[in-house]
Parts: C-alpha cells; structure tokens; sequence
C-alpha cells in the first residue's frame, strides 16, 4: 500500500525535521565528553593546587571548579575545539595560586580550546593556556 503522493508531501517536511534533530542530537555531545567528570591535574604547566578540582559536562552545560569560585554554562565541540559560553561565575575573594589558576582555566574555556584525547586524559589547549585533566567518571547519560 502506497500514500497518496499529496499525503506523502505532507509527510515530507516532518521526516526531513526529524532527520536534521537526529544528526544534530549526535552531533550536541560532542567528542564523548557528554557525562564525563575530570580532575585538572596541571594547570598552566603546574600542576593543580587545590584539591577538588572539577569539569564537568552535563546535560549540555558544563560546570568547573579550579579551587575558589564555580563556572559555567553551555558548551559544544566544534572541529576538535570546545565551545564554552558564556560561561557564568561566583565571585568570592581568591588570591595566591589557586586564584591564578582560576584566571587561566576561565581565559582558556572563553579561547575556544582545542582538544585532545591521551588515554583517559584531556588535554585543552589554546594560545594562551593548557590545561591537563584525568577522567575521575562516565555517567549514564553519555551518548
């Protein structure tokens, strides 16, 4: 049984909708990284000097905690570059390492870094900063 070719034109923008949310659901995750939890471990060459350090990617947001105040906001990859922002951020009083830490992690989210797989570590990096972090979980919710 076949649809008429007018019922079938109907049909036609529907599935063409459905096929692009499709792709572009794939496509949102990005890189694996969907549901996944890190550790920075180095920082700038340094290593991470507060203890607790966290990116997360979840439920198309990421969050990141470098030691002092929290950041984040939406994200996506793009040609092996994380897309970050705008990113949103606590402003309590840092100083010291842990505070330096954190103006390179933000300046290195806001660069639109490139990113790289070794193992279970992601390394992020852009003209001005790196950042190296060890995979500490994989939820659920990834692809």
């Amino acid at each position: 049984m076949s649809l008429p070719r007018s019922m079938a034109m109907q049909f036609l923008p529907l599935l063409s909708l459905l096929a692009l949310t499709a792709c572009a659901a794939d496509a949102a995750p990005g890189h694996g990284l969907s549901g996944t939890a890190w550790r920075f471990l180095k920082i700038d060459g340094m290593e991470a000097v507060a203890h607790g350090t966290r990116l997360e990617f979840r439920d198309g947001n990421l969050g990141a905690n470098v030691g002092c105040n929290g950041m984040g906001g939406p994200w996506r990859v793009e040609d092996d570059r994380l897309i970050a922002g705008p990113l949103a951020q606590t402003e309590m009083y840092c100083e010291g390492a842990v505070w330096d830490q954190e103006k390179a992690v933000g300046a290195l989210l806001a660069a639109a870094p490139s990113v790289e797989w070794r193992d279970d570590r992601l390394i992020l990096r852009s003209s001005g900063h790196d950042a190296e972090l060890e995979r500490i979980s994989h939820t659920a919710e990834a692809e």
